[in-house]
């Protein structure tokens, strides 16, 4: 992976994030949606699984066209309720299920443009594991008329799927009028919009013009959907419980900065692989998120469309500025820089963004303890 310039990974996503999302950890068939589509509140009982129910399904011998992407597709869809609500807000609708022993995951996906044209994106692939994380065995399909699946909008984040004379709606996850409050924004930050990643934990997507950095603030307008505990060394430093998030409890204004993303997590790029593929693309305003990748990083310019997607079609603009850490210790040079004498005031905010995520470096360091390059 290349190194970090100005908060963001110079490089593109994986593409084969792209085609998949980001995966689960619980290998059972899962279809949480349901008639219900407000997010879970209230005094409900968890869910309970058991050991008996992965066994059985881990055992069950399955007679599916695993190979066959319009057969799997069939399945899948016939086994969903008739409404659905789509959290993440790159629009994946994650889906899990068992073959002969073998757990897949996928996604369906209404992709900002092509949705109005009729089309539906679907996916799915062998699951990843930490010995074996590379991507074999996948399947990909644009799904339209011409196959039998039809795509009807019927509000402005409400799609209806139809296929085989059933029709599932899409309900899209509307975060339109998420704010972050006062104390959440600094006065030189653009808020570019809400983020609910696929672990279920909210951000808002921040840039700062005059640092060229972008930072995801958890969103605590809500309850956090995770338990965060300090780390031994600091109390500036949290870790979810759940998730393996780290934040960085800012000193200077009362919001956590996302700062760590566990690395085991990212490379088998499961549910809590971070929000760079989560970004808030149904609520991004005209060239607000172009022009702030632009002036980051002016390479790209004539390269990248108003949504940060590459125009020959080959991925998306990585916004990566946190750490890929391996263990609990990494998180600590977040604090030495913040504390250090010797890093302007000015650049406080450059201590949360990583200069480098080579997986090679063994010393990976914040953008402002890093030294400019002299100019020839």
């Amino acid at each position: 992976m290349q190194g970090i310039r100005d908060g963001i990974m110079p490089g593109r996503q994986d593409s084969r994030a792209l085609m998949r999302g980001a995966v689960g950890v619980v290998v059972t068939i899962v279809v949480v949606a349901g008639p219900r589509t407000a997010t879970p509140q209230g005094p409900e009982r968890p869910r309970l699984e058991t050991n008996q129910g992965y066994v059985e399904e881990a055992t069950r011998t399955s007679g599916l066209a695993i190979k066959d992407g319009l057969a799997v597709f069939k399945y899948v869809f016939e086994s969903l309720p008739d409404r659905v609500k789509v959290y993440p807000t790159e629009n994946y609708f994650y889906i899990r299920f068992m073959h002969n022993g073998t757990p897949y995951a996928g996604n369906m996906r209404l992709e900002p443009v092509s949705r109005d044209q009729g089309k539906l994106h679907f996916g799915y692939y062998p699951d990843l594991t930490p010995w074996n994380d590379e991507l074999k065995g996948d399947v990909f399909e644009v799904l339209d008329a011409a196959k039998g699946v039809t795509v009807e909008k019927l509000d402005r984040l409400a799609y209806r799927v139809s296929y085989g004379g059933k029709s599932v709606v899409f309900e899209l996850n509307d975060l339109s009028q998420v704010k972050p409050p006062a104390t959440a924004l600094g006065p030189e930050e653009k808020y570019l919009g809400p983020i609910f990643d696929e672990s279920a934990v909210r951000f808002f997507f921040v840039y700062n013009p005059k640092l060229k950095i972008f930072h995801y603030i958890l969103d605590e307008t809500v309850k956090a959907a995770d338990e965060l505990i300090p780390v031994k060394r600091s109390d500036r430093i949290l870790v979810g419980r759940r998730t393996g998030f780290a934040f960085y409890r800012d000193d200077r204004l009362d919001r956590k900065i996302l700062i760590g993303v566990y690395e085991g997590n990212s490379r088998i790029n499961n549910y809590f692989d971070g929000p760079f593929d989560q970004l808030p693309e149904n609520f991004i305003e005209g060239e607000e998120l172009r022009r702030a990748i632009l002036e980051a990083d002016p390479s790209v310019k004539g390269k990248i469309d108003r949504l940060g997607n590459y125009l020959d079609g080959d991925g998306r603009y990585l916004i990566h500025p946190y750490m890929l850490y391996r263990k609990e210790s990494d998180l600590h040079v977040f604090q030495q820089c913040a504390t250090d004498r010797k890093v302007p005031a000015a650049n406080y905010y450059k201590c949360f963004v990583m200069a480098s995520e080579d997986p090679d470096d063994s010393h990976p360091r914040p953008l402002a303890l890093t030294r400019a390059k002299k100019k020839k």
